[in-house]
């Protein structure tokens, strides 16, 4: 009896289970080691370094918006740690002015980022940009408290000490 054409011989199929079994074991070596590196390599580095700015920009933009008229030589020293470079020099520069001004006014003020986004993160040069928007709770002495959304582009350096603002952007609020 004659066998059909179109059936693999015997010895032809063990070949064939040979190859694809080869071909399974390299794709599972490659989608482990893919797997291993993008848990591991620079697709990590830079999730972690994202997170981190993200994370510094809330804390020092709402550093930055905050101040108890009580304590504002601890709230001025909060500014300038969450400051480098220019800001950073601004705000060493202005301290005395700024603390006549703030124990002049009497009020305080309870800076909370709603909302940050990255915009843009070069790991090399250690630098990002964040968009972020602020609720600021301001209280006055004998008045109730009022209430001030603001928007800020802001630029970070990554120093020794973590991620810093070094420029602060106020942007326009769309008043609808």
């Amino acid at each position: 009896m004659k066998r059909p054409a179109t059936m693999i011989p015997p010895k032809g199929r063990m070949g064939v289970s040979w190859v694809l079994l080869t071909a399974s074991m390299v794709f599972l070596a490659w989608s482990c080691w893919t797997f291993w590196d993008m848990r591991q390599g620079e697709t990590q580095d830079m999730a972690r370094d994202r997170d981190q700015a993200v994370t510094a920009a809330r804390n020092q933009l709402a550093a930055l918006n905050s101040m108890d008229a009580k304590h504002v030589d601890q709230g001025l020293q909060r500014w300038l740690d969450s400051s480098t470079g220019p800001l950073h020099d601004q705000l060493k520069r202005t301290r005395n002015d700024s603390k006549q001004k703030i124990q002049k006014a009497g009020a305080g003020a309870a800076g909370s980022v709603t909302d940050a986004a990255l915009t843009a993160l070069d790991q090399r040069s250690g630098s990002a940009r964040v968009i972020a928007t602020v609720k600021i709770e301001v209280t006055r002495p004998g008045a109730a408290p009022t209430v001030q959304r603001k928007r800020y582009d802001a630029a970070l350096a990554r120093t020794a000490a973590g991620w810093k603002l070094k420029s602060l952007t106020a942007l326009p609020v769309n008043a609808r």
